[in-house]
């Protein structure tokens, strides 16, 4: 049986380079399950493979699309799933690596089928949003749909709204959507953790952070500003820089907050991923290891052949 190896972990704990390696070893393809790498225009903020990392290896869902795209994490579960099963006619193991943790399990688990929003009624409440608020909101969200409102995050307005628009659309609950079930995949599916401990990730992060600044993140960032609305923009490193050029933050502060945010991020997908028990957690540093793991596990499942591209 062919293995999708899922490479996963908290931002900067290194899963890119550690990647590129296991895929050179494994003469094989990266899937990306990153949902800012998608975007042409975010290369230095998300840390974007560079061309030269692009060239070692093929990767698929990097550049892909522009900022005023409409995409989903539906969409990507469907893309991403024909791409794997194509790449399985001619290698044996597939990478999947990425720090956003839905991408992940609309692969590995698939993600409920619901229905895709239409412009008339995502630009209906984003003015709603503007004009009322996300308290407003949550009171809607209260009447139209309690079970939902119970569970939700109140103060994550992307998921309030994107609740409030099914429910606007369907006249049904955005819960009656939310099935929860598991798909099962025709594929084995092998799930690789890297960890480091707080101190030098945070070291690893505040590092990340300082070298994104001399490779041109403000510059990219300006670049954007008449995007800035946009839900990709949403993202750590430009929502704090956006500040700086609206005069609310100096320019060091704004760096700190994209310091302080990564780490809080990082603590985010670590709470996730530390709920699957699936996963076999590794030191980045512990390659050798990781190595025998993945390879002991594709004998267990009969893929351990290599094949070339």
């Amino acid at each position: 049986m062919s293995t999708l190896i899922v490479l996963i972990g908290p931002t900067a704990v290194g899963k890119t380079e550690l990647s590129l390696r296991l895929a050179e070893s494994f003469h094989t393809h990266i899937i990306s399950a990153d949902s800012r790498q998608l975007y042409a225009e975010l290369k230095i903020g998300t840390a974007s493979p560079t061309p030269e990392q692009l060239q070692r290896v093929p990767h698929h869902f990097i550049g892909t699309l522009h900022l005023t795209d409409y995409y989903s994490a539906a969409q990507y579960e469907q893309e991403a799933i024909e791409i794997i099963n194509q790449l399985f006619a001619q290698h044996k193991a597939v990478i999947l690596t990425g720090g956003s943790m839905m991408y992940i399990d609309a692969v590995c688990k698939g993600i409920d089928d619901i229905p895709t929003v239409d412009t008339e009624t995502r630009q209906l409440m984003l003015k709603k949003y503007e004009e009322e608020g996300l308290e407003r909101l949550c009171s809607e969200l209260r009447l139209l749909d309690p079970e939902y409102y119970r569970n939700v995050d109140l103060k994550n307005p992307k998921r309030v709204i994107h609740a409030l628009e099914i429910c606007y659309m369907t006249g049904k609950t955005y819960t009656s959507f939310r099935t929860k079930q598991k798909k099962q995949r025709p594929f084995h599916i092998l799930k690789i953790g890297l960890i480091r401990d707080r101190e030098e990730l945070y070291k690893r992060i505040n590092s990340r952070v300082d070298l994104m600044m001399e490779e041109g993140l403000l510059s990219e960032a300006q670049a954007l500003l008449p995007y800035r609305e946009l839900n990709a923009l949403n993202t750590v490193g430009y929502k704090e820089l956006f500040k700086y050029f609206d005069g609310e933050w100096t320019l060091p502060f704004a760096i700190e907050k994209i310091k302080q945010n990564s780490r809080i991020y990082s603590r985010k997908q670590m709470t996730w991923f530390k709920r699957d028990e699936s996963i076999r957690w590794f030191h980045p540093e512990q390659e050798t290891e990781i190595l025998s793991y993945i390879h002991h596990s594709l004998q267990a499942v009969g893929g351990e052949q290599r094949t070339p591209f």
